[in-house]
């Protein structure tokens, strides 16, 4: 409990994260410049207070975030920016964490977006419940994924900041570890 590298990287995971789900509920967006520096720390800090090992826990933990949202990116259920933000994440975590993390926000998101539709199917009826979460908005005019105008169709489609699970689950996962399990 005592171990300042440990208090050092919940500083810096914390403060990543909330920075994170602002910016993400704010824009819609988490921007590289926030994701990149955060990703490059973690190696570097985990190389430096493990060595080998933990150059090899901080690429397990990006390997984890980063290939499990890569996944849902490509079969569209997510953004860009939380895919490098689990990256960085899982940087610093390392694998098991960020698979808890990961299981954590997803168990939150699914909760908010259930609370979601039936606030709305109660509100409006079934038919704009159903336009809103079911049916995928498209203009008819086809866009390649690297295309401007796909990112932003595909950021107004998102009715949750999907870092803001990321934050509430890691900071349950972190106070977990330190109360149950000593860090």
């Amino acid at each position: 409990m005592n171990d300042p590298t440990l208090w050092v990287m919940i500083l810096v995971v914390v403060s990543f994260t909330l920075t994170a789900a602002t910016l993400d509920v704010r824009t819609r967006k988490v921007p590289n410049w926030l994701t990149v520096p955060v990703f490059a720390a973690g190696l570097i800090f985990h190389t430096l207070t493990g060595g080998l090992s933990g150059l090899g826990f901080a690429a397990g933990g990006f390997a984890t975030g980063f290939g499990i949202l890569l996944v849902l990116w490509l079969i569209g259920g997510g953004g860009g920016g939380d895919v490098k933000l689990m990256g960085a994440l899982g940087a610093w975590l390392g694998p098991a964490a960020t698979l808890a993390v990961f299981l954590g926000s997803t168990l939150i998101a699914i909760s908010v977006m259930m609370v979601l539709f039936f606030a709305t199917l109660a509100q409006s009826g079934y038919a704009q419940a159903r336009r809103r979460y079911f049916l995928r908005r498209n203009s008819g005019v086809a866009v390649a994924a690297g295309d401007p105008a796909y990112t932003a169709q595909r950021t107004r489609q998102r009715p949750l900041a999907y870092a803001l699970p990321v934050a509430v689950s890691t900071c349950v996962v972190l106070a977990w570890q330190v109360l149950v399990h000593g860090g």
